[in-house]
């Protein structure tokens, strides 16, 4: 169990600041002198790199809960890893090959699995019906494993990486068209 609680701080933690930093980069997405503040330069000349290390924490974060701690996957959990474990692979084969054109895909992946991680957590919280806790094919999509300072569970981690990455990858984009329109 002691490995469970460190987990949970540290995951924690990193959907906090994950989650601060997805906040700025939006807003300057929308606040274009924004644009120049150090970090969004940074995230947005390092999205692939970020979009690496993130999914690749989110993976090992996940296979951690799953495999070495004992939390069964849910049904949602699963989708939202069909989303998030394939960007690893990817993003690592694009660092290595300077391809800079799976910025789109990731983009997409990501908000999707984010729709889905929000979906979920919403859920958790009584707002949605969930799926899996009527079919019994897995537990329950309604169960808390974790409930970290107040509000963070499973899929509200899954949710701060898939923003973390694609508010990255949105800059990057942004940053790349205003690059080629000059």
């Amino acid at each position: 169990m002691e490995l469970a609680n460190t987990m949970n701080t540290i995951w924690g933690v990193l959907s906090i600041v994950a989650e601060f930093i997805s906040v700025v980069l939006l807003v300057s997405l929308f606040v274009p002198g924004f644009r120049e503040n150090a970090l969004v330069r940074f995230f947005a000349n390092n999205a692939i790199l970020v979009a690496f290390v993130v999914s690749g924490l989110a993976m090992a974060g996940s296979l951690t809960y799953s495999e070495v701690i004992g939390y069964s996957p849910c049904v949602l959990c699963w989708y939202q890893r069909i989303l998030m474990y394939p960007q690893a692979l990817l993003m690592g084969i694009a660092l290595g090959r300077k391809d800079r054109s799976i910025k789109l895909y990731g983009l997409v992946m990501s908000i999707v699995g984010g729709v889905i991680a929000a979906y979920h957590y919403i859920g958790q919280l009584g707002g949605t019906p969930l799926p899996c806790s009527a079919v019994g094919v897995s537990v329950s999509c309604a169960q808390k494993f974790t409930l970290e300072f107040g509000y963070i569970t499973i899929p509200m981690m899954a949710f701060s990486a898939f923003a973390l990455i694609a508010t990255a990858l949105a800059v990057s984009i942004v940053k790349d068209r205003s690059a080629s329109a000059a």
